[in-house]
């Protein structure tokens, strides 16, 4: 079996947050077109416009309807991949030493030419987050694009996850999660985040920011009153910029009036 490094140099890794996430699936469209279309191993489809069509994918959205003890449902999206963790259990037990971990960054990898397709990873994975290519017949992973981040040929702005590049919502933030000091560790302190299933005891390195309920927003810079004594969060940003327009503006609205 494979062993794990004592130690890693950093711990490369995402930080999710689900506050802001929308589930538009950016994320997935642009990790599978990097893996497939540029330096990344090609991620196969069968049948993918037939009745019964699949594929491998790195990155995958959930959507899930929750209900927290107080308060109203919310609708959550969940994006997964690899963690990386640091207790990787889809590494140890690997009989080729094709799935591995690497010492100076931590991230956790597949060297394909090794690989036999057992699954051993896929069922040691708590997380899912490994899929065996159908058509190559090994299996597949998140590389945290290992062949972006320490590409001096693209631009420094690129040099990070596609799905990170891509997210319009700036959902997804990448950073040494081991250095306290980054900027990704700051975001996990103050926002508290959170192991996936931490109790697996795998120690991932992604984290996740917890969304926030959506109905108890700070309303201290509402100023209009509504009918029930409540304050209107948004009343600030509806008010109408000018009470009435002036100049040529002005003269056009008047004229389109009386047409």
């Amino acid at each position: 079996m494979t062993s794990l490094p004592e130690t890693t140099q950093r711990k490369m890794g995402l930080v999710i947050d689900l506050d802001t996430c929308v589930g538009c699936h950016a994320c997935v469209v642009s990790c599978k077109g990097w893996n497939t279309e540029n330096y990344g191993a090609p991620l196969s489809d069968q049948d993918p416009y037939g009745a019964d069509p699949s594929g491998t994918f790195l990155n995958r959205i959930h959507s899930y309807e929750v209900q927290p003890d107080q308060g109203a449902a919310q609708l959550i999206h969940f994006p997964k991949s690899c963690l990386h963790c640091e207790d990787a259990p889809c590494v140890t037990v690997c009989p080729t030493g094709a799935s591995y971990k690497r010492v100076e960054d931590g991230i956790v990898l597949v060297n394909e030419t090794d690989c036999i397709g057992c699954g051993l990873c896929a069922w040691a994975c708590p997380y899912g987050a490994r899929e065996m290519d159908a058509a190559e017949g090994v299996m597949k992973k998140c590389t945290l694009c290992v062949d972006r981040i320490y590409n001096e040929n693209l631009p420094e702005v690129d040099r990070v996850p596609a799905c990170v590049r891509t997210c319009p919502a700036g959902a997804r933030h990448f950073g040494d999660l081991g250095d306290p000091d980054s900027d990704v560790s700051k975001l996990v302190a103050e926002r508290g985040g959170m192991d996936l299933m931490p109790e697996q005891g795998t120690k991932p390195v992604n984290k996740y920011l917890p969304p926030r309920p959506k109905d108890q927003m700070d309303r201290t810079a509402a100023t209009a009153p509504k009918p029930d004594g409540q304050i209107d969060v948004l009343a600030p940003f509806l008010k109408p910029v000018a009470e009435e327009p002036k100049g040529f503006i002005g003269w056009l609205d008047k004229a389109l009036e009386k047409l």
